[in-house]
């Protein structure tokens, strides 16, 4: 089996919803970044042999193959062949995964992994309460009534349930999402974010235009009494808008080729691809998968935690990385070391490819070798990737 190497990585900054990104159609931005990407890497363009974007609201203007449009929204040839991926929060992860996959079996040399999600212009649901509306029913079918009955799958009662299994309290979640911000804070005031976002151009509420190159949630003021006072999503629980992940927008995209790709490009690699991970548990409780995931990764590649350097681990909620930190024994210090989807946004299908591109690029700022990346996906799965920075 051949390698699978990042040769380049790239991101926007985030958009708040109705923020500076909310004039940007999803397949414009995304072909934006499939631009950079190949620039980046200082690709003919002819190349890509394949485009994997992940994408989870395929409604609207991300509908009809997304992937595709982004494609013939770019530079890159008409030649180029590209297909649209759900796996829900873990999509552009996952599109990485096909990436590899591709390129490590050697049916192609260089495929460019990519997500997008505009979440102010396609919100959460899109895709499910206008057709059900119209009459053309609900994902869940009897036979998944009868194996789960009167379940109503929920990422919120999920993130509560994780917080409950786990003992969290919420003065340890409100501690979480300070850090967050303070740390994605700390790395836009380093320049650590600089190498790996690209700047757009917005339209700014006045009429004039902008480059918009910082993550617009991030709350460069934020207090723990600020966080402290914002209300419980539920009663009795311990989650509120402050420690989940803010709605965003944004596109993000990675290369990966094999070894004759490397030759053909005559670059030196970010990084190697080490492992890949998937598995699936309890849609009801949800978010827990990451903890097995790990665990099988680690298991899978003779790896024990304390020999990964830094890990991403998306904030879908604060109680999903805090519960992880809990049970795999993983070092706080190493986690998020840039902050995560609290302070910087979580643009769903567009998450797996973004952290990547942070991870790669914060093994590179601190000097470090192995990152291991997972996030928590709607149905109870989980995406787990370990990297190896060259």
């Amino acid at each position: 089996m051949g390698e699978a190497y990042i040769v380049a990585a790239t991101r926007t900054a985030g958009g708040r919803r109705n923020g500076r990104l909310k004039d940007w159609h999803a397949a414009d931005l995304a072909g934006r970044v499939l631009d950079d990407v190949v620039a980046r890497a200082k690709a003919d363009p002819a190349m890509i042999e394949d485009v994997i974007m992940g994408c989870v609201g395929q409604a609207g203007e991300q509908s009809t193959n997304i992937a595709r449009n982004a494609v013939l929204s770019s530079s890159l040839p008409e030649s180029v062949p590209a297909t649209s991926v759900d796996r829900q929060c873990g999509s552009s992860q996952q599109a990485l995964h096909f990436a590899a996959q591709a390129v490590m079996s050697g049916s192609m040399d260089c495929v460019i992994a990519a997500g997008v999600e505009m979440m102010t212009r396609v919100p959460m649901g899109a895709a499910v309460r206008p057709a059900y509306e119209a009459g053309y029913g609900m994902p869940y079918g009897s036979a998944i009534q009868k194996r789960y009955p009167n379940i109503q799958f929920s990422q919120f009662a999920g993130a509560e349930m994780v917080a409950k299994k786990y003992g969290l309290q919420r003065d340890a979640l409100d501690q979480f999402a300070l850090d967050s911000h303070m740390k994605a804070k700390q790395a836009v005031e380093k320049g650590w974010f600089d190498n790996e976002i690209l700047p757009v151009e917005v339209t700014l509420e006045d009429g004039t235009s902008a480059t918009h190159n910082v993550d617009e949630g991030i709350r460069f003021d934020a207090t723990l009494d600020g966080i402290s006072g914002v209300k419980l999503l539920t009663e009795n629980g311990c989650l509120t808008a402050a420690t989940s992940s803010q709605i965003c927008d944004g596109a993000s995209a990675v290369m990966v080729v094999n070894e004759d790709g490397l030759k053909a490009l005559g670059v030196e690699p970010l990084a190697r691809i080490h492992h890949m991970t998937v598995v699936g548990g309890d849609p009801v409780i949800m978010l827990e998968a990451p903890i097995p995931g790990t665990l099988k990764a680690l298991e899978k590649t003779g790896l024990k935690i304390d020999d990964i350097d830094l890990f991403e681990v998306n904030e879908a909620f604060a109680s999903v990385p805090v519960a992880w930190l809990q049970k795999t024994g993983a070092a706080a210090d190493r986690l998020n070391v840039h902050g995560g989807a609290i302070a910087l946004g979580h643009p769903l299908g567009c998450s797996g490819t973004k952290l990547m591109t942070t991870l790669v690029n914060a093994l590179g700022t601190h000097g470090k070798k192995w990152g291991l990346q997972t996030m928590c996906e709607g149905g109870g799965l989980a995406n787990v990737t370990i990297v190896e920075r060259l």
